[in-house]
């Protein structure tokens, strides 16, 4: 964990802070691509998952910008309500699992509120010159609460970006499959609430597989209304472990020595793909296949509808 210190805090939009993180004494960060990520200690002490939005090119700060969830886990709130300038906050060196083909011929991008910060870093990373041609559909609830409006609304990305407010009301809004109806050889980023990258996965189903890309720190998280405690079985270790209500097979068997790899730790990546052999899985993630259902748990996110769950491992 690399000790920063924050250097500058500005509010973008209505309940929604950047923090500009910068090294003591001056040296250089480790470098970041487009779509990075890394893990930063709250003052409260929880260590939480936050995209970088500045342009990659910049290796002198990492900035975070940070909406403040009042239902969420509390991570947002203690940077939000706590953080000061001049603070350390212990952070991670940086990890892409959202990260930007170089080699596209087009991309689409598609973020929901906050989901707009691994993008802003992208679109950052073009310059002058993008490397193709691309475009931004950015859904926000009001202009009020729409992160780096002005930014994003400048006349030299005017035919580029489409800012659209929907003000809570289902009808006002916007309409992607127009966007997503005929499959292309671009690349689709999208990121947001969990309903909408539901959504864009569901219009984008008849796309590359390989094209479509997503991210969010909590698309499968969270405690739903019927969640329930089971047991998840090891075929080839032998080991029984009980799952309880809110908390994940990952983090279980990862207290018992279980080593699965996992990147995002919210159903994005792709990184703890797990073989099971019996059991209902309630599927949570945003990257299987429907094939891949009937016998592959991301581990991260999903659970169990029935009692027991046996894995392949």
């Amino acid at each position: 964990m690399l000790p920063l210190r924050i250097d500058k805090i500005v509010d973008v939009a209505e309940g929604i802070r950047s923090f500009e993180l910068v090294p003591q004494g001056g040296v250089e960060l480790p470098a970041f691509t487009p779509g990075a990520h890394v893990s930063v200690t709250v003052p409260a002490g929880e260590l939480r998952k936050y995209s970088l939005c500045n342009d990659p090119a910049d290796r002198s700060r990492y900035v975070i910008t940070v909406k403040r969830e009042a239902d969420g886990r509390g991570g947002s709130i203690s940077l939000v309500d706590q953080a000061k300038v001049g603070d350390i906050l212990p952070t991670s060196s940086p990890s892409n699992v959202f990260a930007l083909a170089e080699k596209a011929p087009s991309y689409i991008f598609i973020a929901g509120g906050i989901g707009i910060t691994p993008i802003l870093s992208m679109i950052r990373s073009f310059g002058e010159l993008p490397p193709a041609p691309w475009k931004l559909y950015y859904l926000s609830r009001t202009p009020e609460t729409c992160a780096f409006r002005e930014e994003l609304s400048a006349s030299e990305l005017r035919g580029k970006v489409i800012i659209h407010h929907s003000y809570g009301e289902p009808e006002k809004s916007f309409d992607l499959w127009p966007v997503l109806q005929r499959p292309t050889s671009a690349h689709i980023y999208c990121c947001g609430p969990k309903k909408l990258m539901e959504a864009v996965r569901d219009m984008s189903g008849h796309w590359p597989h390989a094209n479509v890309h997503f991210e969010s720190f909590n698309a499968g998280g969270g405690v739903q209304p019927d969640d329930i405690p089971f047991t998840v079985q090891l075929a080839k270790s032998g080991g029984e472990y009980d799952i309880p209500v809110g908390r994940s097979i990952l983090e279980v068997l990862r207290e018992h020595g279980c080593n699965i790899p996992s990147s995002c730790e919210s159903g994005t990546c792709g990184s703890c793909k797990t073989a099971f052999i019996s059991g209902d899985v309630d599927h949570r993630d945003m990257v299987l296949e429907p094939e891949e259902m009937e016998n592959k748990i991301m581990v991260c996110v999903s659970r169990a509808r029935s009692s027991k769950l046996l894995l392949d491992i």
